[in-house]
């Protein structure tokens, strides 16, 4: 089975932008609801896998972009 993080936000926008950027670079992801396991409320996160961390960090600082956390392992 693929490991996979999930990158939340605060809100919806923030996760659209992160999508925007992230959809012009060869890396894979994917928009989905935050995993209930995470949240209860309703939301978006981007689930990624593990080893492409360094590239979503690297993505997002030169974007930007903001994120509210990543979570491993759930």
């Amino acid at each position: 089975m693929d490991q996979y993080n999930y990158m939340t936000f605060k809100s919806v926008s923030y996760a659209m932008k992160v999508e925007t950027a992230l959809k012009k670079c060869d890396i894979k992801f994917k928009i989905i609801p935050v995993p209930r396991s995470i949240s209860s409320s309703c939301g978006l996160c981007v689930r990624f896998y593990k080893g492409d961390m360094d590239d979503f960090k690297t993505i997002i600082a030169k974007n930007n972009l903001v994120y509210d956390n990543i979570y491993t392992d759930i």
